[in-house]
């Protein structure tokens, strides 16, 4: 008999020492310390780094109402976040616009300088132009009319309905 107490021995000892290998990283994450090294936190020790105590005491109520807590912050973020793109993308349509209605205005405005400057060459022109004489003026100095040029300075006469039945 006792060769099967030594064997359930061994065979209770082989379960104790597999089970304590499956067991024992699990007990350590538990159990798990933090060091603050400088500006960050790490589960390993640094030089010139100290423990942090990391259990949390609240309670599974105070647990929860910080989660909720948390998600109506995020909630109103996103609002917020939404509120802002469409304000920032309004204003881009606004200057949009405005761009382009200056750009319209730019246009309109050099036609009409152009427009205006061709008004003024254009009247440049005629004044500076000779004018051609008329039949009712010549610009003789004595004030009769004077006959259109190549008349050699004669009128012609009328014939009279005698005139035309004579000849």
């Amino acid at each position: 008999m006792k060769r099967k107490t030594t064997a359930g021995k061994i065979g209770i000892a082989i379960f104790l020492i597999a089970s304590s290998t499956y067991w024992i990283p699990a007990a350590a994450q538990g159990r798990s310390e933090a060091y603050r090294c400088g500006n960050t936190y790490t589960d390993r020790p640094c030089e010139g780094g100290r423990p942090v105590k990391v259990d949390d005491t609240r309670t599974e109520a105070d647990r929860h109402a910080s989660e909720a807590g948390t998600r109506r912050a995020e909630a109103r973020a996103d609002q917020l976040e939404r509120i802002r793109l469409s304000q920032e993308k309004e204003a881009y349509e606004r200057s949009r616009r405005s761009a382009h209605e200056a750009r319209q205005a730019a246009i309109a405005e050099r036609r009409l300088a152009s427009s205006e400057q061709l008004a003024r060459a254009r009247a440049q022109k005629l004044v500076s132009e000779p004018h051609k004489s008329s039949t009712r003026f010549s610009g003789s100095s004595d004030g009769k009319h004077a006959s259109a040029p190549g008349d050699g300075g004669k009128k012609k006469k009328r014939r009279s309905s005698s005139d035309s039945s004579a000849g």
